[in-house]
């Protein structure tokens, strides 16, 4: 990965009235990264990507992007970024290959440079069988494929991505993320908003923003290891157990289980050290509930990122 940072949020604040949307949000994304940034809708997730790429402006603080000002050096700066929106932004009457030609123009790619773009981008998104295709007639898989071929015509190092897998199926997501390692592993930035867990566990970095304030900011390892995530005297617990749903509600009234959450067919826990495994196993066989399987496992990044946004809402509530 290449060294340094590509891109340094330096306590942005944003207020649109009386609406304050970003509280003195600061972070470093290193070039080359992977940077995952998470949050619920109207976290402030695509206000910060519109100020970094100077569609909106900040109401205090700066960034810099490849050491440019966000204040002074914008003009430059865009020719120097991609910018991938929620919504496909593309022309729906237009070709696969008109809209490439389209964005070229407006990035100022022409002649040669052009040509071996253009076949340097149909080769990374393998959309070739598709050049004659109306884009409007695309599926949502191909769509999003378009639409990151067209943000990369100009070869930007660093790439905003704005939620890019949301509406597409799972093997379109995971086909749009293998273009992703790949740009990555040519040295592109990519700064990618997104709302699932399995893809912040796919980022170098994450952050993890809600009402506007950045609450969780490091690798998946460093989250992880967070302390208020799984409190001294505490551990987790994954329970596969049948029934589930009784089992589910019944823990939820052990007063050594501090949390319980569904993963598919299996239960995460969290349970004060005062409760052994054992003593767990006879509760749950009292209600008629067989364990299958019990063991301790380290959390995962929804397991962080829950876990911060229950702090967040406590804190909140006690300060009114």
């Amino acid at each position: 990965m290449p060294s340094g940072s590509a891109i340094e949020i330096d306590h942005i604040n944003k207020v649109y009235g009386k609406n304050q949307v970003l509280y003195d949000l600061a972070l470093e994304v290193e070039k080359g990264a992977i940077f995952g940034f998470l949050g619920p809708n109207g976290s402030g997730k695509s206000t910060t990507i519109k100020i970094l790429c100077g569609l909106v402006q900040p109401t205090s603080g700066g960034a810099r992007i490849l050491g440019l000002d966000i204040h002074k050096d914008m003009d430059e700066i865009r020719k120097k970024i991609g910018y991938m929106s929620q919504q496909f932004a593309l022309y729906d009457d237009l070709t696969v290959m008109q809209n490439l030609r389209f964005y070229s123009g407006l990035y100022g790619v022409s002649g040669e440079y052009f040509r071996q773009r253009v076949e340097e981008v149909i080769a990374l998104t393998k959309i070739e069988p598709y050049l004659e295709r109306k884009a409007g007639h695309l599926s949502g898989g191909w769509k999003q494929r378009l639409a990151l071929g067209c943000a990369i015509i100009h070869e930007p190092p660093v790439i905003f991505l704005d939620e890019p897998t949301a509406g597409i199926d799972p093997v379109a997501r995971r086909d749009l993320w293998d273009l992703l390692f790949d740009l990555s592993s040519r040295g592109f930035t990519l700064f990618v908003t997104t709302h699932y867990m399995d893809e912040a566990e796919r980022c170098h970095k994450v952050a993890y923003i809600y009402e506007g304030r950045l609450i969780a900011y490091g690798s998946s390892i460093d989250l992880r290891s967070l302390e208020v995530v799984t409190p001294a005297g505490t551990r987790r617990l994954e329970l596969m157990c049948e029934p589930l749903m009784p089992a589910y509600r019944m823990l939820n009234h052990v007063p050594p289980v501090l949390d319980v959450t569904i993963f598919g067919s299996k239960l995460h826990l969290l349970v004060s050290n005062q409760l052994s495994d054992l003593a767990l196993r006879n509760e749950l066989q009292s209600q008629g509930i067989a364990t299958l399987h019990l063991q301790q496992i380290e959390p995962s990044l929804e397991d962080v990122f829950v876990t911060l946004t229950q702090k967040a809402i406590e804190a909140k509530a006690a300060q009114r």
